[in-house]
């Protein structure tokens, strides 16, 4: 469904030696399938997802969603930061936040309303359409914004270490509920992370790449059965040596 080709990007203007980011990196993203992309701190993965969805120009390769190049943020996507707190409205209460993304979509205020309280249920924030966000707690805020995505109707979800500002508990909560949703609704997520564990138990497949400029060490398949669950699948043989496959490759290039 998506292909990232030969991706490399570059800074440098003005004169100024140019700096390079990306150095042509290649991998795909089946339609249905959840990718994460690993790497050491500051190798680009950030810089990655938003080349990969239309957001920032690479300086050479190509992007391309179902063999269609994308050169500005298709609505099939939805990219969902990681402090979701910076990106909610806060005049807004938070099914205000949702009804904002689907002020262009076709339909009437009624029917957007019930996709917009449809996509809070899915994510557990049924009761608090009309609390704002300042109200909710970090977890909840970083729901909304799931939701958000939900709602727009993106069949792919591109999410930028999004559970990194939260408690381990809630984290794993959050994992849970990003997993739950993306298989029974099918969606397709490229989602970044620094976490190994967290990029194992969610992933079908993860991309490891190398300092930069990133290019990717190894494209790993994760042979482990859906649904998870924290306890028994994170004591299962199979995570534990696809975790420490992925940290080896890290160590080893870093």
């Amino acid at each position: 469904m998506l292909t990232i080709e030969a991706l490399t990007k570059s800074y440098g203007q003005n004169g100024s030696p140019a700096m390079c980011a990306l150095d042509g990196v290649s991998f795909s993203v089946p339609k249905g399938s959840f990718v994460s992309l690993v790497g050491p701190s500051g190798c680009g993965k950030s810089t990655l997802l938003q080349c990969v969805c239309g957001l920032m120009r690479p300086t050479s390769g190509r992007v391309a969603l179902s063999g269609r190049e994308i050169f500005a943020p298709p609505p099939e996507m939805a990219l969902i930061f990681q402090n979701a707190a910076a990106s909610l409205f806060p005049w807004f209460t938070i099914c205000g936040n949702i009804r904002f993304v689907l002020r262009r979509a076709p339909g009437s205020k009624a029917e957007k309303l019930d996709i917009a309280r449809e996509a809070l249920r899915s994510v557990g924030l049924a009761d608090f359409a009309g609390h704002y966000p300042w109200q909710l707690s970090g977890g909840m805020q970083q729901r909304a914004a799931l939701a958000r995505g939900l709602a727009y109707g993106a069949e792919i979800l591109l999410l930028d270490e999004p559970f990194a500002s939260v408690d381990a508990q809630t984290r794993e909560d959050l994992e849970d509920l990003l997993a739950g949703v993306a298989l029974a609704q099918g969606k397709t997520v490229l989602f970044v992370t620094h976490d190994i564990d967290e990029a194992v138990y969610l992933s079908d497949t993860v991309v490891v790449l190398t300092p930069p400029p990133a290019r990717v060490a190894a494209v790993l398949p994760i042979d482990l059965p859906r649904p998870r669950d924290q306890i028994g699948t994170r004591e299962d043989r199979r995570f534990l040596d696809a975790r420490k496959a992925i940290h080896a490759l890290l160590r080893r290039e870093v």
